[in-house]
Formats: C-alpha cells, sequence, structure tokens
C-alpha cells in the first residue's frame, strides 16, 4: 500500500490551514497514495497551550464544514484519508476526534482520541472529554486502520486492543513538540523516547506504524512561556520496528512510503508473540495500580 503523510505548520489562518492540508493531498495522491494521513488538529493552531474558552469557537459538528471540505478531497482524489477534527459534539462537550474517509467521500468511521493529556503547555484536558467509541478499528477498502491520535501513542493497551481487534496498521495523528524552557539534552531524551515506544508498537503488534505530525514554531498567545517548537519527524515504521522513513526536523513535506502489508503474516509467524500471550494471568492490567 502507497501511504501519504502530510507534514506541515499551522497558524490563526484556518482558511490557509485547511488549503495546506488540501495541497498535501493531493501532492500525494498524484504520486500514487492509497491512503493519505493528516496530523492532528490541522485545521488550526495547537490551542491547547492555554486554558481559553473562546477557543472552543473553533469546533464543528461531525458531520459539518470541516468534514465537507475533506470529503470532497477524499472524493476528488480517490483516497482513503485520516483527518484530525475539533469536534463540538453538543454544548459543553468537545472531542479530540480523527474521520477516516473513504474513497467516495463517504465517513468510514470515527475515533475520539481516549487518553488526554494535562501538561504544561499540553492543557488538553479543559477542551476534550474522553473518547467513548473504545479501541475499534475502521474498516476501510485500504484495510482495517487502528487510529488513534497522540497522547494515545505512549499506551501499548491502546495499540494490542487495537491489533487485537484486527488492525492493519496503527495510524497516530500528531501534535507533539518542546516547550521552551526545556533543555537540550532533555529534548533529546523525549524524542528519543516518542520514537522508540511506538516503534515498540511495532514490534509488539507485528504492525506497520504511520506517526503524523505537525512542525514549525506556534507561539503561546498568553506570553506565559516562549511557545512550542513541534518537532516534526513524521515516521513509518515496519512491523519489525524497521525505520522506512523518517521527515525532516523543520521542514513540511508531502510524502508518499510503500508499505507492504502481507509482511504481518510472515513476521507474526516468525514472532508469534500472539500465541505466547499469558491472558490467562493479565487480569491485573485492567486495575488502576496493584496495592
Amino acid at each position: 500500500m502507497k501511504i501519504g503523510i502530510v507534514q506541515q505548520s499551522c497558524s490563526t489562518d484556518k482558511k490557509a490551514n485547511i488549503q495546506k492540508s488540501l495541497d498535501g493531498i493531493a501532492a500525494c495522491a498524484a504520486k500514487g497514495a492509497e491512503l493519505v494521513v493528516l496530523q492532528e488538529l490541522h485545521c488550526g493552531i495547537y490551542f491547547c497551550q492555554a486554558e481559553e474558552t473562546d477557543m472552543f469557537d473553533m469546533a464543528e459538528p461531525i458531520p459539518g464544514p470541516d468534514t465537507d471540505v475533506f470529503a470532497a478531497a477524499a472524493k476528488a482524489h480517490g483516497v482513503v484519508l485520516v483527518s484530525s477534527l475539533f469536534e463540538k459534539r453538543a454544548p459543553g462537550l468537545y472531542h479530540n476526534t480523527a474521520v477516516v474517509f473513504e474513497k467516495d467521500g463517504s465517513i468510514a468511521g470515527k475515533y475520539r482520541k481516549m487518553h488526554i493529556p494535562d501538561d504544561p503547555a499540553y492543557y488538553e484536558k479543559f477542551y476534550f472529554t474522553p473518547g467513548d467509541l473504545g479501541f475499534q478499528p475502521i474498516s476501510t477498502s485500504v484495510g482495517k486502520l487502528g487510529v488513534l491520535v497522540c497522547w494515545d501513542q505512549w499506551y501499548p493497551e491502546a495499540a494490542r486492543l487495537m491489533a487485537l481487534a484486527g488492525a492493519e496498521l496503527l495510524i497516530y495523528p500528531t501534535a507533539i513538540g518542546w516547550e521552551s524552557t526545556d533543555p537540550a539534552a532533555e529534548k533529546e531524551r523525549q524524542h528519543g523516547a516518542w520514537h522508540v515506544v511506538q516503534r515498540g508498537h511495532a514490534v509488539a503488534n507485528g504492525l506497520p506504524v504511520i506517526s503524523v505530525n505537525r512542525v514549525g514554531h506556534e507561539p503561546d498567545w498568553t506570553g506565559v512561556t516562549g511557545g512550542i517548537q513541534f518537532w516534526g519527524q513524521s515516521f513509518v515504521a515496519g512491523p519489525q520496528g524497521e525505520l522506512l522513513y523518517q521527515a525532516s526536523i523543520d521542514q513540511e513535506e508531502n510524502v508518499v512510503i510503500e508499505v507492504d502489508k502481507a509482511r504481518t503474516e510472515a513476521v507474526r509467524r516468525i514472532w508469534p508473540f500472539f500465541r505466547d500471550r499469558r491472558i490467562d494471568y493479565y487480569g491485573g492490567l485492567v486495575k488502576r495500580y496493584l496495592d
């Protein structure tokens, strides 16, 4: 399968952000992409740097105007498309939601981000209600997509449940970077951990992983911090964690990478982790802590 990834920077100009995403979809489709993956919250700035009620105005219902735009793009280019939108579900109820479009522009399914962080410059709990759709792959014409979102990528349970439900790929739209006060050594540790943990999900589940991150600097409009430098470096890993592609640290990119889905079966035959799982002893995993 040929997979397109769109790594972009974003500004306060929503129309320009959307156009950049649309241009990326078109560029990937022109290179033969069958599946195109966009980054987390690609229609706007990463507004979770501070808690501000006016930012809820950026949300839209699903279906809604934003889904109409990306549905039309999927249909026009004949691609399966993974988008990431700020969903207004009801007054006072909002989600960070990935919407997957089929090649004909129909909505194949959606996933609401399950794990919601609350860290300096990442105040997502103020904005997003945790997802309630579970870890269910979305069936499309290119296969079953295990779509998760950003903070979900740190949790092996999420990846495992998607794999056990039949996902053929693990896909992570992402918005992660360095807060300005982090020292260089800490920045390197953070990026290294992010990279390793997702490649670990590929290994543990015998599945390709596609992680698409935003790039560029976004200021903190409150002036409390120096903003976030998103580290880009979107990547695709194969089912043994092998790195198939890694994007740049500071450039926008529209790239197509070929993934051999048949390798999943071959890898699982030589590394049969699912066969050897001791499910009779894993009950403790559903507890908060084993006191």
